[in-house]
């Protein structure tokens, strides 16, 4: 009942026209907001399911998406249980829940049913096809990664990041050009780095190999960052502009700028946003010089009000390259995330992989 009253409602919303598939996205906007806003509890598992059930047109059924979710939680409490850690550190206990839940992603597992049988458990792998999301931006999902065993540097860390708050263990993604990570912390090692797409412990210079991170990005907290709960909930906010852009190229850039404007409050040096917000005044401008004056010509920039966004956005683009960001061409992406597989030996955090 409550979803059929949000249909009828779409048609006068915000006093203005709108399809039942905008009005999802308005709809998920206002529950992601108000987890930034304080107003309703915080949850990084919602906010991922409310980015992709508006995209999925609220076909996404919750109760599946929790119950596989519940599923591996139970996974990861039954192997903490069972095993034992060399690591002996004060916060053993919270290492331990760090473990079972790389295992969960990475490892394959002996599972053992009621009735004494025992079933092989299949980790989840890397999938190289479409990566980006050009083709269908849903393989950007955790929904896609939970049906289909495989997942990309989005949908990893992000599963990864919803675990471990199920298990009450502290987890935090972290950026890279082009990339999600996932950060922890302990006693024994201080800061380290997880990474799903292939299943090692980085050290940091593997990041700084990719040869895209300045050391401007890192000063102002563009990449390498242990991010919070509220920033966390921030990248899903631009994540939902993103699947709106995609699922309404002709947009108007109204409801992007304000998910990119929400998010920026809460994680103001978020790169993505910064971009997003630029890309997309740069469209409407162009536009308005297409309809006006058949282009972005001299004759556009004649007109003061075309100039001057011209020029403000010009700045913002010189801010952003400020900060320190570098494009980094897809094809050395993909050379980048290799690398690390075929220079595991340099690359590895060889005493996080003794420890577990």
């Amino acid at each position: 009942m409550k979803r059929v009253v949000f249909t009828l409602m779409a048609i006068v919303f915000s006093h203005s026209w709108v399809s039942a598939q905008e009005f999802f996205y308005e709809e998920a906007f206002e529950r992601i907001k108000c987890m930034l806003d304080g107003t309703c509890e915080a949850s990084f598992k919602n906010a991922v399911y409310e980015v992709e059930n508006a995209y999925l047109e609220s076909n996404l059924d919750s109760i599946v998406f929790n119950d596989e979710i519940k599923k591996l939680s139970l996974l990861a409490n039954s192997l903490i249980k069972v095993r034992t850690l060399k690591y002996e550190g004060k916060d053993k206990k919270e290492v331990e829940k760090y473990a079972a839940l790389f295992s969960v992603i990475t490892d394959s597992i002996d599972v053992i049913d009621s009735e004494g049988r025992t079933h092989r458990y299949i980790p989840y792998t890397y999938d190289f096809n479409d990566i980006w999301g050009h083709g269908d931006w849903a393989n950007m999902f955790v929904s896609k990664l939970l049906a289909t065993k495989k997942g990309n540097c989005h949908s990893l860390p992000y599963l990864y990041k919803i675990l471990a708050d199920e298990l009450k263990a502290k987890a935090y993604l972290a950026l890279a050009p082009n990339h999600v990570y996932i950060k922890h912390w302990n006693e024994n090692d201080g800061w380290y780095n997880t990474e799903l797409t292939s299943g090692i412990f980085p050290i940091d210079s593997w990041l700084m190999a990719s040869g895209y991170i300045h050391l401007d990005a890192i000063t102002n907290k563009l990449y390498m960052e242990a991010l919070g709960d509220k920033q966390s909930i921030a990248l899903c906010l631009v994540d939902l502009a993103q699947g709106y852009d995609r699922k309404f190229p002709e947009n108007d850039g109204g409801f992007v700028l304000k998910c990119v404007d929400a998010a920026l409050q809460h994680y103001p040096t978020y790169v993505n946003a910064l971009i997003l917000k630029a890309e997309t005044k740069k469209k409407r401008l162009e536009k308005e010089a297409m309809n006006r004056y058949s282009g972005l010509n001299n004759e556009a920039l004649q007109d003061e009000k075309i100039k001057a966004g011209f020029l403000a956005l010009q700045n913002e683009y010189v801010q952003i390259h400020e900060l320190g960001y570098r494009r980094m061409p897809e094809e050395m992406y993909l050379d980048w995330l290799v690398s690390l597989q075929n220079e595991r030996d340099k690359f590895e955090n060889k005493k996080k992989s003794n420890n577990n």
